[in-house]
């Protein structure tokens, strides 16, 4: 049978992220830009005939299979087709569980975009869209395969155009609850929208390190893990601007290329007065993508 080896699933920074409502279903009305980064989860895929889904890899121990994104994506996927192929799916998890880099939304997205390629299942991008939001409010925009500018609950999304930019994003050591930090009654709910004219006018004429707008979450975040808000504090006295991805744990600062940002992980950490293994997880440094890896393996 068929396979697809190597296949990537970058992960996703929010440029900034406001929240501007509440659905009367709970579910938050957000506004965000979504960037590729070139961290990236490597899937591997080979097609079986019994339309059995089995996985494998590192990265899976503690999740139970009904919670696997992974696993969710391929069962819609021939749910829609009624595709009688299966696969075997094995995973090389880089991306880190709970940060807000979407990890698992990328993985999602990448089984979708990768059986339909392998089962020759055909679907387009906007069905493979229609599948893509009830597996979660991130997965749409690895599908949709572009930067991208983003209302509603992760739906509605506009491509936009970034610059060149490296990232140093820094995983502290400790675990933020997504739910925990929705259901926060002194979470910022009701941030006012701006325009995708707005934020398209500040980009053109921005410098690297210079944030547009914030990142609602962030205070609430801050306030229930005191570690996460002291390790922002320590690298912004420092004199790099830091912000969070989604709902953390992640931090990041932008810079006009890698070598600046190597430089100035490499001078804080190294000065930082508690030991980094007791403040950092985990520290990357990534470039900005224009376009998601797998943005051809689709037709529009």
């Amino acid at each position: 049978m068929a396979a697809l080896y190597d296949v990537p699933a970058p992960a996703k920074l929010n440029l900034f992220l406001h929240v501007v409502g509440r659905r009367t279903d709970g579910y938050h009305l957000l506004q965000t830009v979504f960037r590729f980064v070139d961290l990236c989860d490597t899937l591997h895929f080979e097609a079986t005939s019994d339309g059995t889904i089995l996985r494998q890899g590192d990265g899976l121990a503690g999740l139970p299979a009904d919670q696997d994104l992974v696993l969710r994506a391929a069962h819609a996927l021939q749910r829609a087709t009624g595709t009688r192929l299966g696969a075997r799916i094995r995973y090389d998890k880089r991306i880190p569980a709970g940060g807000g880099l979407g990890g698992g939304s990328s993985d999602a997205a990448t089984t979708l975009i990768a059986l339909n390629r392998l089962w020759g299942t055909g679907l387009r991008r906007a069905e493979l869209l229609r599948l893509a939001l009830p597996l979660g409010a991130d997965v749409p925009v690895f599908v949709f395969g572009r930067a991208a500018f983003a209302q509603g609950v992760g739906e509605d999304l506009t491509a936009v155009n970034l610059p060149e930019r490296a990232y140093w994003i820094v995983r502290p050591a400790a675990h933020v609850v997504t739910a925990d930090v929705f259901r926060d009654p002194d979470l910022t709910r009701n941030s006012e929208s701006v325009k995708i004219a707005v934020f398209t006018d500040w980009q053109t004429g921005r410098d690297a390190g210079v944030f547009f707008g914030r990142n609602d979450l962030e205070a609430t975040v801050f306030r229930q893990h005191p570690a996460i808000a002291a390790l922002a504090q320590a690298v912004r006295d420092a004199g790099v601007e830091f912000r969070m991805t989604g709902s953390g744990s992640c931090l990041f600062a932008e810079f006009p290329d890698a070598d600046q940002a190597r430089m100035h992980q490499d001078r804080i950490i190294s000065k930082m007065e508690n030991p980094p293994a007791g403040a950092i997880s985990g520290s990357w440094i990534c470039r900005g993508l224009h376009d998601h890896p797998l943005l051809g393996w689709v037709n529009d």
